[in-house]
């Protein structure tokens, strides 16, 4: 018995190395086996559309976790396992995305990016989502913010793409899918802007409609700046169409006679109701003013800068209100330019000859009426007027031949009282002025075209 216990002690000892060694040869022998199990594993899933796949393997036995997006998915992912060869067993992991109960999603502007939001059908449709925002906005950052979620209705990448290639035109605002139902809201980058994106939107996929459209669309803006320095009246902002354009335009030619018209003018849908007859007195009215700035935003004329004499501020702040369109408002910021010094008869008379030289005082055709497009010049003869107020200064009227001699010397004589009526309204003594009508008989150049006619019918001053 002695002898077996020191014959066992010797040998124990060695089972330790051995039992080292076949652990060592088991691991080394299954390590490998295993590692191509999984590589052969991920191989048989190449193709299928899963989130969050993991693999793992024991022996011949594999875990497969993943996320799938429905239920013939989780199944083919599970059954392409199994049939690889060498797979004892699957322990099927997986389970399907949570479904969105509605089927949310969202485009988000402001200042500094685009948050993509919400749910999403497939990993595909984030990466074709997140590039279309990108190529959209041209460097703008994106922000995805996404979930992967069953439950997208047909075409909702179709839908969501097309809603991305409209957002560039937001200053900031919101588009929303839910389920086949699409949210727009927020300020439109530009005027037409949001009209454009109504335009791109019935091209939605079959089966999605617009539920709510509270797009915004920024001020419809015209501006006119009279700038006595340089000489210039600026117009810029917009105008409805081509013929208002023309018009304003036009009006501007007539209405500011000292003036270099600076057209820089844009035209764009979203003008006000009767756009064009605010806007053309209120020209006039500002025609009348030294320097100053006209502003119309949407149904509202603000006018500003200095008149050139009391009665004008007064006139202006009164009366350009009543020839405005129904609804529109007229708000004026009128001083009176600081009074010029005075001046000499004889520079009097000069400052007199170069302003009718700019233009002509306007009437109505065969009348005495003065046409309001001569606001401003006549307004501009007051401001002379005052520079000499010890001269007395006759208001010569002359017509072309057409017409009889009698008709158009009664002619010529009203519509020369017209003008000194309106200097005496503007605050001159009336006895400082003569209305004197000449007719047909003192033309500046024959009356033998159309052109002639026109520079023959004028009113002349003459100080003395």
């Amino acid at each position: 018995m002695d002898g077996f216990f020191k014959w066992s002690s010797k040998w124990w000892p060695g089972l330790i190395p051995l039992t080292v060694l076949w652990a060592f040869a088991a691991w080394t022998s299954t390590a490998p086996l295993e590692a191509d199990l999984a590589d052969r594993s991920a191989a048989a899933l190449h193709g299928a559309v899963l989130d969050k796949t993991t693999i793992a393997v024991a022996g011949r036995d594999v875990s497969l976790g993943a996320e799938a997006f429905s239920e013939q998915a989780r199944s083919a992912a599970v059954d392409a396992v199994e049939a690889v060869s060498g797979v004892r067993l699957v322990n099927d992991a997986t389970r399907l995305v949570p479904e969105a109960k509605p089927f949310v999603w969202s485009a988000e502007r402001d200042v500094v990016r685009v948050t993509l939001a919400g749910s999403a059908p497939l990993p595909a449709s984030k990466a074709k989502l997140t590039e279309a925002a990108r190529g959209a906005l041209g460097g703008v950052e994106v922000s995805d913010q996404m979930k992967l979620s069953r439950g997208a209705p047909a075409h909702f990448d179709e839908a969501a793409v097309l809603l991305l290639g409209q957002i560039v035109k937001l200053k900031d605002g919101k588009f929303t899918i839910s389920d086949s139902s699409v949210s727009l809201s927020g300020m439109a980058r530009e005027l037409g802007d949001r009209e454009a994106i109504a335009a791109a939107l019935r091209n939605l996929p079959e089966g999605f409609k617009i539920a709510a459209n509270d797009l915004k669309a920024p001020p419809y803006v015209f501006q006119v700046n009279k700038d006595p320095v340089a000489s210039t009246l600026t117009l810029s902002g917009n105008v409805p169409n081509d013929s208002v354009h023309a018009a304003i335009t036009a009006a501007a030619a007539r209405k500011f006679v000292s003036e270099k018209v600076v057209d820089n003018l844009k035209t764009s849908i979203g003008a006000p109701g009767g756009f064009a007859a605010a806007v053309v007195p209120a020209l006039g009215a500002l025609s009348r003013l030294s320097t100053g700035t006209l502003v119309v935003s949407d149904r509202e004329a603000k006018l500003s800068g200095d008149a050139l004499y009391d009665g004008a501020a007064l006139q202006i702040r009164a009366g350009l209100g009543r020839d405005f369109p129904q609804y529109w408002q007229f708000m004026a910021d009128i001083s009176v330019k600081p009074a010029v010094a005075p001046v000499d008869a004889t520079v009097c008379q000069q400052l007199f000859s170069e302003l009718l030289g700019k233009a002509g005082i306007r009437f109505e055709t065969g009348k005495a009426d003065i046409d309001p497009d001569s606001a401003g010049l006549l307004d501009r003869l007051v401001e002379t007027a005052l520079r000499c107020p010890a001269s007395n200064i006759e208001v010569a009227g002359h017509t072309d031949t057409d017409g009889d001699d009698a008709t158009n010397q009664a002619l010529s004589e009203k519509r020369a009282q017209a003008v000194v009526d309106y200097l005496v309204k503007a605050g001159l003594p009336p006895g400082r002025f003569t209305a004197t009508g000449f007719g047909s008989t003192q033309p500046l150049v024959p009356n033998d075209s159309d052109e002639g006619k026109a520079h023959n019918r004028r009113i002349e001053f003459k100080v003395m």
